[in-house]
């Protein structure tokens, strides 16, 4: 992997040259960080679970025909991607009130919403990546009227997948960001789901007893959050039950 030129390098992840035009391998580091990295630590094996949990739902949403840029997982922590060109928003699903809208409109966490609510963010960390308005959006060409129709309907077709996923498994989804990117193929250009999907992008709570099993446990101090993600991998039928955690990464179903 060394011998690959490194593309990009994230706060979770880095994107090397693919083997292929139009491929790149995505590496899934066991970095943790909250605030735009201003809170950071390691946490050993965290890359090996959001690659695996990242690949199961990715291939069912390739599966049901939610166009994504995954490709097939390579290893423990890496997986081929297609090459596409992100569009630079964070589209944030909202099922029940958690985090910054609770604070915004002083709403108790984990109220039930009226209905799902999607919001956009302006991918800069510098900026603390501000929520924006699809006037916003228009406006400065970050993606077109036609384009955001296209990320509002993928949202809201993985939204409807991830709760009867989640809720089938005894996990509530409280809400998850996804990111969108343009994949050129000829002359054709269509909108995919890109990134990740994994408890680093997404608030799960156990449907009985309101437990966290999502990053917030590391934001918010609470301590256990590789157990967390075990324990959805294990309820996803990814990790073999009664693994423990190790430094070189748990057991996980091949």
């Amino acid at each position: 992997m060394n011998r690959r030129r490194r593309i990009y390098e994230g706060k979770a992840k880095i994107l090397y040259e693919g083997p292929e035009p139009g491929t790149l391998i995505q590496h899934f580091k066991d970095d943790a960080t909250a605030f735009n990295n201003k809170k950071h630590e390691i946490v050993d094996g965290k890359g090996v679970l959001n690659n695996r949990i990242s690949e199961y739902i990715f291939n069912h949403l390739n599966a049901i025909g939610i166009p994504t840029h995954f490709i097939r997982r390579m290893n423990m922590r890496e997986q081929l991607i297609r090459e596409v060109e992100i569009i630079p928003l964070e589209i944030v699903v909202r099922n029940v009130a958690a985090g910054s809208i609770a604070k915004r409109l002083g709403l108790e966490e984990g109220t039930q919403l009226p209905r799902s609510i999607i919001e956009f963010y302006y991918k800069a960390d510098e900026l603390d990546d501000p929520m924006v308005a699809e006037e916003h959006i228009t406006a400065f060409g970050w993606a077109s009227p036609q384009e955001l129709d296209d990320m509002m309907a993928l949202a809201i077709r993985v939204n409807d997948f991830l709760s009867g996923l989640f809720l089938g498994v005894g996990i509530r989804l409280v809400d998850f960001k996804i990111e969108c990117g343009r994949l050129y193929e000829g002359d054709m250009m269509r909108i995919v789901v890109a990134d990740e999907i994994s408890p680093d992008s997404c608030r799960l709570w156990d449907i009985k007893t309101n437990e966290k099993m999502d990053k917030d446990r590391f934001r918010r101090d609470m301590g256990g959050m590789l157990e967390a993600y075990q324990e959805v991998a294990k309820r996803l039928g990814i990790l073999i039950e009664n693994d423990r955690p190790a430094v070189n990464g748990p057991t996980l179903v091949q």
